[in-house]
């Protein structure tokens, strides 16, 4: 449950301990209360489309959708209590809506469905009403980041590998490399096939055949069923087929880690030694008041360290034995519902980082010189190469670059001391070619390959 259901301060989860998706859009999506919208939901419109087949009368349909439709006559908090004893909070649901209709309607509610019907198509309701608060953001940062690419097209920058000054780069590419794994992830969550779920006991339609009196209309109506929740129609009823599940959740782990790197960039780059970027708006510390934390970035971070183990337990699921299994589908409630939260929650953060997010050009060209040529000797390694032999090329450069470190001088002039260059280059060549604000090789042309990709439209609703 959320802080948006409790408006008294509820002793429940109000999300004091989850600062990633706390007083996001996402949160109050996925809170108790939305699930059990989405269960009512889920009941009336099973009523309506089999009225629609001329399997109840539409007066039932009516009053099951009228009653589902006043959410706050059901406490979630005491239907949670009273679910142990069935394994699942539809059966008590159930009960307590079945008593809230007509008595004529009551034969109507829930009928021919089990709890793994409804269970199931709640969470895919669900997923489809919290996915566009995930997308909107996504493609907000995606936005931010491609005006920072297109700022910084030309910035020169370190490059680091393994924690180490490598060569030049700038710092378009580096966030237009951002802005790709952004689409990547709003691309996946966009394309998601959301299907209802419909079989009855055991996934055979028996029930609802028997009760309308009418074989072989099972299937029209679970597509009669999808339609009214304005879900896809599902191939098959997917009870122990749980692939919708597990693209939900691989999909959403994507989206949370993929959020992940620029986050990390971040937290390294704004490091005080560093200095290279900021966040606008940093968070302070309880004790230190000269700080400015990076908390948009350290949030994206713990939601990307929590997203794969949760994705682990849906894929686990998917081995589910017989036509319903004993605990798999309901491991994936609550493992579902933090994916939802955490890939929101991340998206959330990681736009109003990259909508606010200081870059420091001046610091990046210092940080760039800090090694006084030394990342520039991929670049001399090529041309000194035509010159004397690629052998003769790299002992030259190793003896010249430990001298440079070792006696804290610049790799330029190191080399204008070498006896071998003395006749085969000039000390202005070497000069320009240890300039590592001009090695950035097609950094900048790549920034505009990678910026005519354009994002897909926002989803508009469930696929």
């Amino acid at each position: 449950m959320t802080s948006v259901e409790y408006e008294d301060g509820g002793p429940y989860d109000v999300g004091l301990l989850d600062p990633v998706r706390a007083g996001t859009d996402v949160e109050a999506a996925t809170g108790d209360r939305a699930f059990l919208r989405a269960m009512l939901d889920a009941e009336a419109a099973l009523t309506r489309a089999q009225a629609a087949l001329g399997q109840a009368p539409a007066e039932a349909a009516a009053a099951v959708t009228e009653a589902a439709s006043r959410s706050e006559r059901f406490d979630p908090r005491a239907l949670a209590l009273r679910a142990p004893s069935g394994g699942n909070p539809v059966i008590p649901l159930v009960a307590e809506l079945t008593a809230a209709v007509p008595p004529e309607a009551a034969p109507y509610v829930h009928r021919g469905a089990t709890s793994q019907d409804i269970m199931d198509t709640a969470a895919m309701l669900v997923a489809s009403r919290a996915l566009p608060l995930i997308t909107a953001p996504l493609h907000r940062a995606a936005a931010a980041l491609g005006r920072l690419a297109a700022d910084h097209r030309d910035t020169p920058m370190v490059g680091r590998t393994l924690t180490q000054h490598a060569v030049p780069t700038t710092f378009g590419l580096k966030a237009a490399g951002w802005r790709s794994l952004v689409l990547d992830a709003a691309d996946r969550l966009t394309a998601l096939t959301v299907p209802a779920q419909l079989g009855g006991a055991a996934g055979t339609l028996a029930a609802f055949e028997q009760l309308a009196g009418a074989p072989g209309s099972g299937p029209a109506l679970a597509e009669a069923y999808a339609r009214e929740l304005g879900l896809a129609a599902p191939v098959l009823p997917w009870h122990t087929l749980r692939t919708p599940v597990a693209d939900l959740g691989t999909a959403l782990a994507f989206t949370a880690a993929a959020l992940g790197k620029p986050a990390a960039d971040v937290l390294l780059l704004s490091r005080t030694e560093t200095g290279e970027v900021a966040e606008g708006e940093g968070g302070g510390s309880s004790a230190m008041p000269h700080k400015n934390n990076p908390v948009h970035a350290t949030l994206i971070a713990a939601a990307a360290r929590q997203a794969p183990a949760l994705a682990a337990v849906l894929l686990g699921s998917l081995t589910a034995e017989d036509e319903r299994p004993a605990g798999a589908w309901h491991a994936e409630w609550q493992a579902l519902r933090e994916l939802l939260r955490l890939a929101g929650g991340a998206a959330h953060h990681l736009a109003a980082l990259a909508e606010d997010l200081q870059v420091h050009p001046a610091r990046m060209r210092e940080n760039l010189h800090l090694t006084q040529g030394l990342v520039t000797s991929e670049r001399l390694a090529a041309e000194l190469s035509a010159l004397l032999g690629r052998a003769a090329a790299r002992r030259l450069l190793d003896t010249a670059a430990q001298r440079a470190l070792t006696e804290h001088r610049r790799l330029a002039d190191v080399l204008a001391e070498a006896p071998e260059l003395t006749d085969v280059i000039t000390p202005d060549r070497l000069g320009a070619l240890t300039d590592p604000s001009t090695a950035t090789g097609a950094a900048p042309r790549l920034v505009d390959h990678a910026l005519r990709r354009h994002p897909s439209a926002d989803r508009e609703g469930p696929a």
